[in-house]
């Protein structure tokens, strides 16, 4: 889970990169585009091609949609947002899969469940400051309608997950974003730099790292116990704004970050012993 958020963190410094100089759309493309081979040789070379042809096909053309919209709002964001405050803001996404589950699965939330969700929006508001100076903006909008579309492809990967294997989703999501972004960012697209050309192979091999770095944490180890370590991504956050961009966050970014990350922690504990309680 380290090594999948470490990636998935440097993958996102060159999301940043091309946000500056390409639209939105044109980079939810190239990043499906880019990681496209990489997974394809992986499940060749594992399952084989075949079984990617047996899925729910509206359910991955729905998630296929969900990934244009989320990485196109997500890289709008990272046009002016440093990753410190869009990952903070992003955190919520673990929120908003608990509170969805309710009406799209059908799970019971208890409510100190419904209270930590409520704190974590607190916490947003924190971040936004939406009565002074602050981070209200379209950017950082961007990327809470990105976190909701996490959050709802979230949902609908355990949907999925039922009858679909993992190299499935993984493989026709890319494919989605690779096209369907393509065709919606053409009347705009702008010409590739070469100069881009190694950041966009390096958010390619990254994000394919990191998807399988991310699966196998999951498969192997026990989510409660691995989830938390996604918060880690603030640590690089911090370390490449400073390195990349000399950019610190201030005092009420972290504390609304502190205020989101207890907030999902704290739900991370509920969800465990709540499985402790069912399985006893």
């Amino acid at each position: 889970m380290l090594l999948a958020v470490a990636v998935f963190s440097l993958m996102d410094a060159g999301l940043k990169e091309l946000a500056g100089r390409y639209p939105p759309l044109q980079v939810a493309t190239l990043r499906g585009a880019s990681s496209l081979p990489f997974v394809l040789a992986w499940v060749a070379a594992t399952s084989g091609l075949r079984p990617l042809l047996r899925v729910r096909w509206p359910l991955h053309l729905l998630r296929g949609a969900i990934g244009i919209g989320m990485m196109a709002a997500f890289a709008y964001a990272l046009r002016t947002l440093p990753l410190t405050t869009a990952y903070s803001i992003f955190f919520i996404a673990p929120l908003l899969i608990t509170a969805l589950s309710v009406p799209l699965l059908g799970e019971k939330v208890g409510p100190r469940r419904w209270a930590a969700i409520a704190i974590g929006l607190l916490g947003v508001l924190v971040l936004l400051r939406p009565t002074g100076d602050g981070l209200l903006s379209w950017a950082a909008l961007a990327v809470v309608v990105a976190a909701l579309g996490y959050a709802v492809s979230a949902i609908t990967v355990r949907v999925l997950g039922r009858t679909d294997s993992t190299a499935s989703m993984m493989v026709w999501l890319l494919v989605f974003m690779a096209i369907g972004g393509g065709v919606l960012a053409a009347p705009g697209w702008v010409s590739i730099r070469p100069v881009d050309l190694w950041v966009i192979a390096g958010v390619g091999l990254a994000g394919a790292l990191g998807q399988y770095a991310i699966t196998e944490a999951f498969r192997i180890g026990e989510a409660s116990r691995i989830a938390p370590l996604e918060y880690t991504a603030l640590v690089w956050g911090v370390l490449l704004d400073v390195a990349l961009w000399g950019v610190l966050p201030d005092a009420v970014t972290w504390l609304g970050a502190a205020i989101i990350v207890a907030s999902g922690l704290y739900l991370l504990r509920r969800e465990r012993i709540r499985a402790e309680d069912g399985a006893a």
